[in-house]
């Protein structure tokens, strides 16, 4: 008997693909064009789209074989359903199924939501028959029990200031009246921090292209607006990674029980608003991340939640050239800064352990790349050595780094300390000789390198 052969799927660049009863599901991270689908429409990057998979299949070995009137008769038989398409403020972010239902993951103004579209009948395309009707800060995953004979299935939440809670639940229930899918409430992971008086809210800030950056922050009820409050900004901004409500243990413990601000932007480069959001800010638009994040700086500091004096930012390996940048763009944002595990040298990253890897994100220095825009950001070639006063900087990383080589951080040090003798410049160096890229090899040394960080922004800040 003839072994099936793989077949080349027809795809847009990036798509990932997944199938459910006689479905594929497609996410498109390239908007994709009728030519290349055989659709009437385009479907734009960042849409979930489903369709028969035989008939798809048929489709993509047709346009293998490059028989034109093949292609045209499999084309005409696709019939293509978008279960998700993006807005200014919605993105997709996942789903998962139980044995008639998918249940999809969404994000509005990164506030998730889910939504329940039950299989049609015999199979036929889906249904959406409820879900959730506003968007929530926290994270949820849902998972089935048994996706072969049940729409029973295990949904995990947390938030900022709520550890896990394990929940059963029922995806035949979600379009019952009143809608409640929540069956049971199981287990909670205890807390490990007093969030009684704590509450959290998002804002948004404007960037320097007008462009609304949302951000949450989480802090005492009721808290006096007058910028005494010491207040941590937390960002990455890279490789379509989102940042959103988990809960917040060393936080918790290190800052807000203390009565700090902590706050966490939700800047370009990352994958909030979708695929668009993360390409928004690549290679030559990288300064977009940076605009964003100081554009959420000094809307914490016109809202006089804080000043710069009692202002400080951490982010590690992406986010330590994020941090790095705010120590050479906008120092006098600042009053401490955690630059951890970071990329500072852009011109000679690619020779750098993983750093080849990472050109589509940032750029080829060994191109026109560096001349017309890699050096805008390479914080090691924008330090200024006229000025007098630099915040307070600590600078971490890790001698067993694999994947980001800690003479970025080194280099840095080295000429912080050799233009700053003699001036205002506060800076700090730790290298941990274990842990890899975590900077940490095990729970001790972790705690030891968290409480550093806390420690040294907290001290900054207050002076105490």
């Amino acid at each position: 008997e003839e072994e099936d052969a793989f077949v080349k799927l027809a795809v847009a660049l990036n798509t990932s693909v997944s199938f459910f009863g006689r479905w594929m599901l497609l996410r498109v991270k390239a908007d994709w064009e009728p030519k290349d689908s055989f659709a009437e429409k385009t479907f734009p990057t960042g849409s979930l789209i489903y369709v028969d998979a035989t008939a798809f299949l048929d489709f993509c070995k047709a346009k293998e074989d490059g028989n034109e009137n093949a292609i045209k008769k499999a084309g005409s038989k696709l019939d293509y359903h978008v279960l998700f398409e993006p807005t200014d403020t919605t993105s997709y972010a996942g789903y998962s199924t139980t044995k008639n239902y998918l249940i999809l993951y969404m994000l509005d103004d990164v506030k998730e939501q889910l939504k329940f579209y039950k299989i049609g009948e015999g199979g036929g395309p889906f249904e959406l028959v409820g879900g959730d009707e506003g968007g929530a800060i926290r994270s949820a995953s849902a998972s089935g029990i048994d996706s072969k004979e049940s729409d029973l299935f295990w949904l995990t939440t947390s938030s900022y200031t709520e550890p896990s809670t394990l929940n059963l639940a029922d995806a035949s229930k979600c379009g019952d009246e009143g809608g409640d899918y929540i069956v049971k409430k199981l287990k909670s992971l205890p807390d490990m921090y007093d969030s009684s008086d704590l509450e959290v809210a998002q804002h948004f800030a404007t960037s320097k292209d007008g462009t609304k950056i949302p951000y949450f922050m989480i802090s005492k009820k009721g808290i006096e607006l007058d910028g005494s409050n010491p207040t941590l900004l937390y960002g990455y901004g890279g490789f379509e990674i989102s940042l959103g409500p988990r809960y917040a243990t060393t936080v918790g413990i290190s800052w807000l029980e203390k009565g700090g601000v902590y706050v966490e932007a939700n800047i370009r480069g990352g994958g909030e608003y979708g695929p668009q959001w993360h390409q928004s800010a690549l290679k030559e638009n990288r300064n977009k991340s940076y605009e964003d994040f100081i554009a959420v700086g000094e809307h914490l500091v016109a809202s006089n939640v804080c000043t710069p004096k009692t202002l400080a930012c951490r982010g590690g390996s992406n986010g330590g050239l994020l941090t790095g940048n705010m120590l050479v763009q906008a120092p006098d944002l600042f009053g401490a800064i955690h630059i951890a595990v970071p990329l500072l040298d852009m011109q000679r990253y690619h020779k750098l352990l993983a750093g080849a890897s990472w050109m589509a994100e940032y750029g080829d220095p060994d191109t026109d790349d560096w001349k017309n825009f890699l050096y805008k950001y390479s914080p090691y070639h924008n330090i200024d050595e006229a000025r007098e006063k630099y915040p307070a900087v600590l600078l971490t990383t890790s001698t067993r780094d694999d994947r980001v080589h800690p003479a970025h951080a080194r280099k840095m040090v080295k000429k912080l300390w050799d233009l700053g003798e003699g001036k205002e410049w506060p800076v700090y160096y730790y290298e941990n000789m274990e842990g890899g890229h975590g900077g940490a090899a095990d729970s001790k040394q972790s705690a030891f390198m968290t409480s550093l960080s806390y420690e040294f922004m907290w001290r900054a800040l207050t002076k105490e």
